[in-house]
């Protein structure tokens, strides 16, 4: 190898280890997903929330008070409007109390509304058919003071691959079953076609930032390195004749492997590879 090929190297590695470091710092945020604490599923009428066990949604943070019965919950129509409770100001939107009646924004339809209370953070999400969950951040939670770091492989060049985009009709989709047991039906660009070693392999992508593809895959490290429902990887911007980046040191967890509260989606169909992909983020025992 010449020195300007270890500079590349080095200089790849680095870059590497950056977006690495990038990813822990954001996994540490009061926000990520290690304070993800609770998945409450709505149904029509009124929940009433608090510390309260006589409420439909129990309620507890890492800092302040949480009142007995902080506020209700009323689903109508498929919309989520919020009743404050007795305790005046124990709700808040933006640093404001919440007037009632508010209709909270899921996250369907952009930025959801955030309740804050405590130390929690409360929002509305939508999935499968219009199924509506109230989902609960804890900015104080004791996963966020416990998180260990990120495991990975070794950064290794050789996981650095040349795909091409094999595109899809405009308007297709494939079918992308989640951890909840829903199954949606994705936008596809197409799939992502990739030589590791002498075997060619197809992988059903995903729509993702502006020019470039997400992949939800499976390989023959889940369950002893990895988590066993498969990784993300988000690829290289798709070059006009199709040529694309996928570097499996970039290789992520889902959400899932943070907290028991997220609805990841699972590995496609078509998208397990029978091989090991020995980069990217690894897990712990208690995680495969």
């Amino acid at each position: 190898m010449s020195e300007r090929d270890d500079r590349d190297e080095a200089g790849y590695r680095a870059s590497v280890e950056a977006q690495r470091a990038d990813r822990d710092a954001r996994l540490r945020d009061p926000l990520s997903w290690l304070s993800l604490v609770g998945l409450h599923w709505l149904r029509p009428g009124r929940q009433a929330f608090g510390a309260a066990a006589s409420n439909d949604i129990l309620l507890e943070a890492g800092a302040g008070e949480v009142p007995p019965i902080a506020g209700v919950l009323e689903v109508v129509d498929g919309r989520v409007l919020v009743h404050p409770g007795e305790q005046a100001g124990a709700l808040g939107i933006d640093g404001a109390p919440v007037t009632p009646g508010t209709q909270l924004v899921d996250d369907r339809d952009g930025s959801p509304t955030v309740i804050e209370l405590a130390s929690l953070r409360l929002h509305v999400i939508r999935r499968g058919r219009d199924r509506l969950a109230l989902r609960v951040r804890d900015t104080a939670a004791p996963a966020l003071r416990a998180f260990p770091g990120i495991d990975g492989f070794e950064v290794d060049p050789r996981w650095r691959l040349r795909g091409r985009l094999i595109p899809a009709p405009v308007g297709s989709t494939v079918p992308v079953p989640d951890i909840v047991g829903d199954v949606n039906d994705e936008p596809t660009p197409g799939d992502v076609e990739l030589a590791i070693g002498s075997t060619a392999y197809r992988l059903h992508a995903l729509e993702s930032a502006p020019g470039h593809l997400w992949l939800v895959f499976g390989d023959a490290t889940n369950g002893v390195e990895t988590y066993g429902g498969g990784r993300f990887l988000v690829t290289g911007e798709v070059q006009p004749d199709g040529e694309v980046e996928v570097d499996f040191n970039l290789a992520y967890n889902p959400p899932c492997v943070f907290s028991p509260y997220a609805t990841c989606p699972m590995v496609p169909a078509g998208n397990d590879l029978p091989i090991r992909i020995e980069a990217g983020e690894r897990v712990g025992p208690a995680a495969r």
